[in-house]
């Protein structure tokens, strides 16, 4: 195939340079590398064999430009990988990962390229350098240093064996997950033992159902399925069935994960020991606000120790509850202690008996469009943003939405994607992502960002739009929180753009914004009946934040095992390790109120450790939820849209990325180092 007739190898002639995905074809992509890496490979060379001086400009600049291509192939490629994947992209994400490592490996172990990047670095007190600058050339030099730069031929020979045989790794287990949780399901020929499930729930499992050309009901591992199913059926054998479908993915079946876990843990030890660190978590948290390990581990004490009795009084006020209600009951069995299975169920009755409110009471109000739009205007009454839906820009999907976003002058700002429903496809969860990023050419010109968001919904059916529970309002907005540090970046540099932060302060911005959720002022903006547009009424909004702390305990145990849990695979020699299971009940054994299920192992799901970017950082939620509770004090004295506070929290955290130290941008806005107090006091974990 020519380069002529490859549409990834030619200049994009679409609407503001937008993936042309109508004409990109699977056939394509592994040429489209071929092609982009070795002509990152004539840049790098470029630079190497420059005869003049290493200078800020022509060799720290020009680093960071290099690659422009395969960095724009790649984004397009490994996010359709997440969203919109077959056994045809799998296998050819197979194939390029390692050679896009081997690559990443050619940069780094480059000495004649590192001893410039190193001449310019020793010589920095003598350049008149921005802080961005400064903090470009601190991180260029930082790639080389702690990724292998200075080890001996042979050392950097094992490195480059380490990272191929990772890239695979994290790409199996990602497709072990994905094929296990495609592989279950849940058909029930007809409705009677569905007592419980709300008709909406039902309706999407009939046409779930309908779908596979089969009668009844459908259900499966995917969220929008899962979750009602867990929260309404009566019938606890079938939760039960269902529960431990979950907790199982990957774990001694077909699929089973355990040896990539194993593995992934030993070779990310011996990589960060090659380097000169003790852990890979030593290795991580260098560049992390943490800083350590044991800055980790004393962060997630402190957290536990006021959360683990708030947490047992919660679950023995369920369990009483529990079994009161169910020896009353007619149409769900008679407990006498509550398994895994039964919190979702019982939780669910308990906070409607407590605040007379639940998910059902509440979906109506929440009319996929209408959040949508609400947040659009949030974010414009915030930073003066608008939303235009265009059908100028392709889609990877006719599920997927597409936006033009303009600044308050009515300039370009961005691209914006959303990609709500899921799909055979697109794996679980949700995320922010990018498929271009912000950054200033050589000419001066801001290249602005190509935005996405890719949540997993419950999908319109034939009589009701897609109606969103509270939860998934909370996870719209977080990602949305995301999708905007992307679209208000403003950095000369790609590589400080945008969401490019240190890992345990990308959440501050998505964390925030989730606090719009629980306010009067912004519910009343979005929240209006799907058939009558009725406004929620204020007393949903009151039962809404009466109900915020509802077994606060219990969730803020559940993040925090699942940080601590990532630091006993990443901040330990795991050589030793041969039972996955056992290991991770070393951490649930501390944290854990509920029964342990034998056939349960989460390890060998847990993507964002072993196949995402969270490895040793996954408490940076918690971290970031310090953050965000500390910030959004001040808008909360200031009022929830004052534009001064939220062109303070623009000015000196969406729109900077990466390109000062967090904790100097974070005092810059607040005034001061954030304090746990407020995170506690949000959670009801201290009077």
């Amino acid at each position: 195939m020519s380069i002529e007739d490859n549409p990834l190898l030619q200049k994009f002639n679409t609407f503001h340079d937008t993936a042309p995905f109508s004409l990109i074809k699977e056939v394509h992509y592994e040429a489209a590398f071929a092609k982009a890496i070795q002509l990152a490979k004539k840049e790098i060379n470029a630079i190497t064999e420059n005869t003049l001086e290493p200078t800020f400009e022509n060799t720290i600049e020009a680093l960071d430009s290099a690659g422009e291509l395969l960095g724009r192939i790649s984004s397009i490629f490994f996010n359709l990988n997440s969203a919109e994947t077959n056994d045809e992209i799998q296998k050819i994400a197979r194939e390029v990962s390692p050679k896009l490592s081997e690559f990443a490996n050619d940069v780094i172990l480059n000495v004649a390229l590192f001893k410039r990047v190193k001449e310019v670095y020793e010589n920095k007190t003598s350049l008149e350098l921005t802080e961005e600058q400064k903090t470009l050339l601190d991180k260029e030099y930082k790639r080389f240093s702690r990724n292998g730069a200075n080890l001996t031929e042979d050392q950097k020979k094992r490195l480059r064996e380490i990272d191929n045989e990772l890239s695979q790794l994290s790409l199996d287990f990602g497709e072990r997950v994905l094929a296990a949780t495609n592989a279950y399901e849940l058909h029930l020929e007809d409705d009677s033992r569905l007592l419980g499930l709300p008709e909406s729930a039902k309706e999407a499992a009939a046409e779930a159902a309908k779908e596979k050309d089969k009668e009844g009901y459908l259900f499966t591992l995917d969220y929008p399925s899962y979750i009602p199913f867990m929260t309404y059926v009566d019938d606890r054998k079938l939760r039960e069935e269902l529960s431990k479908a979950f907790g199982s993915k990957a774990y001694k079946d077909e699929y089973d994960n355990q040896q990539n876990v194993l593995k992934i843990a030993q070779l990310r030890f011996e990589r960060a020991q090659l380097l000169g660190y003790k852990t890979h978590a030593h290795f991580v948290l260098e560049e992390r606000m943490a800083k350590t390990p044991e800055m980790v581990n004393s962060f997630s004490q402190e957290i536990l120790e006021k959360a683990k009795p708030a947490a047992q009084r919660e679950f023995d006020e369920l369990t009483n509850f529990a079994i009161s209600i169910s020896n009353q009951s007619e149409t769900s069995e008679a407990i006498t202690k509550l398994e895994k299975w039964d919190a979702a169920y019982y939780s669910e009755k308990l906070k409607q008996r407590l605040f007379d409110l639940d998910d059902e009471l509440l979906k109506p109000y929440f009319k996929l469009e209408n959040v949508i739009n609400g947040v659009f205007e949030i974010a414009s009454r915030l930073y003066g943003l608008s939303f235009e839906e265009t059908t100028e820009i392709e889609k990877y999907h006719p599920d997927v939405l597409t936006y033009v976003v303009k600044n308050e002058d009515n300039t370009w700002n961005s691209i914006f994607y959303a990609d709500f429903f899921p799909r055979k496809g697109k794996r679980n969860g949700a995320w922010m992502t990018s498929y271009k990023s912000q950054w200033y050419d050589e000419n001066g010109h801001n290249i602005r960002p190509h935005i996405s968001n890719v949540c997993n919904f419950t999908k319109p059916t034939a009589t009701k739009p897609s109606l969103l529970t509270f939860n998934e309002v909370t996870t719209l907005f977080h990602e949305f929180g995301h999708a905007l540090h992307g679209m208000l970046a403003d950095t000369k540099y790609r590589s400080l753009s945008g969401t490019s932060v240190f890992w345990d302060f990308v959440e501050l911005p998505s964390q925030i914004l989730e606090n719009w959720c629980y306010e009067k002022e912004a519910l009343e903006i979005f929240a209006r009946h799907y058939e009558t547009d009725e406004v929620i009424p204020s007393t949903y909004i009151e039962k809404i934040k009466a109900a915020a702390n509802f077994q606060e305990g219990l969730q803020t145990l559940r993040q925090l095992s699942f940080g601590m849990m990532d630091m006993i695979w990443h901040g330990i020699d795991p050589t030793g390790i041969t039972d996955v299971k056992a290991h991770e009940r070393k951490i649930f054994d501390q944290t854990d109120v509920y029964p342990d299920v034998a056939s349960s192992c989460m390890s060998t799901s847990f993507a964002h450790i072993f196949q995402g970017g969270y490895s040793a950082g996954y408490y940076s939620y918690k971290w970031a939820e310090v953050l965000d509770a500390d910030a959004f004090e001040v808008f909360q004295e200031k009022g929830i849209f004052d534009r001064v506070t939220a062109k303070k929290f623009r000015d000196n955290i969406l729109s900077k990325g990466g390109t000062e130290d967090p904790m100097l941008l974070y005092t810059r806005f607040r005034g001061s180092k954030p304090k746990i107090d407020a995170l506690l006091k949000r959670a009801g974990l201290v009077a």
